[in-house]
């Protein structure tokens, strides 16, 4: 193993450990962004250029843009959500969300509503 190979595994490691480190979905996909392109820079090293040029279009492009435009929709869905008559009555930035009736449970268990469910 030359030392060439050394350092990239390294780094691959310290990538991967990076990624899983990361909390924030969108710099978790930057992040997943960059490893991928060490994962390609191993690939080249250890003399298999055609995978690394897959792995830099799957690994660096495709799959972070996926992440995004993903995280994208869910982030526009939310805050359309957020503008919905119920939730503007809650004062709060997400949908009300509706409360047990403990009354309708008991009910629904044919229990009377003196007794503990």
């Amino acid at each position: 193993m030359s030392a060439l190979e050394a350092i990239v595994l390294l780094l691959v490691a310290a990538g991967g450990t990076a990624v899983v480190l990361t909390r924030d979905p969108l710099n978790q996909a930057i992040v997943a962004s960059f490893y991928g392109l060490i994962l390609g820079l191993a690939f080249l090293v250890l003399q298999a250029p055609d995978v690394a040029l897959s792995q830099i279009t799957v690994g660096a492009v495709a799959l972070p843009l996926m992440i995004l435009l993903a995280l994208a929709k869910v982030r526009r869905e939310e805050s359309t959500q957020a503008r919905t008559p119920e939730a503007r009555e809650a004062g709060q930035g997400r949908p009300a969300r509706a409360r047990p009736d403990p009354d309708a449970d008991r009910e629904r268990a044919g229990t009377d509503p003196g007794e503990p469910l």
